[in-house]
């Protein structure tokens, strides 16, 4: 796809230009708020295919603007936070943000997110994927036929394995935080049952990881939640075909 216009919400004006420089020099599209009620009006007028939100804005709480956005766009929302926000950046992912960069951040940081982010966009442009199979390296997740394969030979799964796997699949390069994972896959969030999700997590994990120590499929945000990786060979959603009788 061609490059995506980004919208940057950041009130610091060291950061907003460590951002904008390197968006110039990757010849990115970009256009600037400085605060809450001017992003919410550049996102209306200018509909940014990207949008980079600093949580801390001086008008306006980040959280709210998501609200705002998720009410009518599935516009991909990066949020941008100190490393004193942790709650705020957790309850910015649940509230419908796709990603999160911390402060301090680095240039390649910057760019690996906007890549994901791009990658995500192009996935959301097929039709639904409940009745197709879903691709990523290796790994196979056949939605219409309920089975999952590694290298072609098919994985002995749980059914909360076989949940959290699609789950991560359907939101591939998108970080899910526990609250989300707890609540889509058992209906209700405890924090009491984080644990329990992370005993799930490794079988998983080691039922499709030929290293746990250096997982190549599912990435682990410590305290936040979990991540699908797309690995070197590309992501594919492949439509099912229905025989056809003579």
């Amino acid at each position: 796809m061609d490059k995506p216009l980004i919208l940057v919400v950041e009130d610091d004006r060291a950061v907003r230009s460590l951002v904008t420089t390197t968006l110039d020099t990757h010849d990115y599209k970009y256009i600037t708020a400085q605060n809450g009620q001017q992003a919410l009006l550049e996102i209306v007028s200018r509909r940014p295919n990207i949008i980079l939100l600093d949580l801390g804005l001086p008008d306006m709480d980040g959280i709210e603007i998501i609200k705002k956005v998720r009410s009518w766009s599935i516009v991909p929302i990066i949020v941008i936070s100190a490393r004193s926000e942790d709650k705020s950046k957790i309850e910015a992912l649940d509230t419908g943000a796709d990603d999160y960069l911390t402060k301090p951040f680095s240039i390649d940081e910057l760019l690996a997110r906007l890549r994901a982010t791009m990658r995500r966009l192009k996935y959301l442009e097929h039709q639904e994927i409940e009745d197709v199979v879903f691709t990523n390296g290796d790994l196979k997740v056949n939605f219409d036929s309920g089975c999952a394969y590694l290298n072609d030979q098919e994985l002995h799964l749980t059914p909360i394995e076989y949940k959290l796997l699609c789950l991560l699949a359907k939101n591939i390069d998108k970080v899910l935080t526990h609250n989300y994972i707890l609540k889509e896959v058992w209906g209700d969030v405890i924090q009491s049952d984080v644990p329990s999700l992370r005993v799930f997590m490794a079988t998983l994990r080691k039922k499709i990881e030929s290293d746990t120590t250096n997982p190549k499929y599912i990435q682990t945000h410590v305290g936040v939640g979990y991540r699908m990786l797309r690995v070197e060979r590309a992501v594919s959603y492949t439509h099912l075909t229905l025989p056809t009788i003579a």
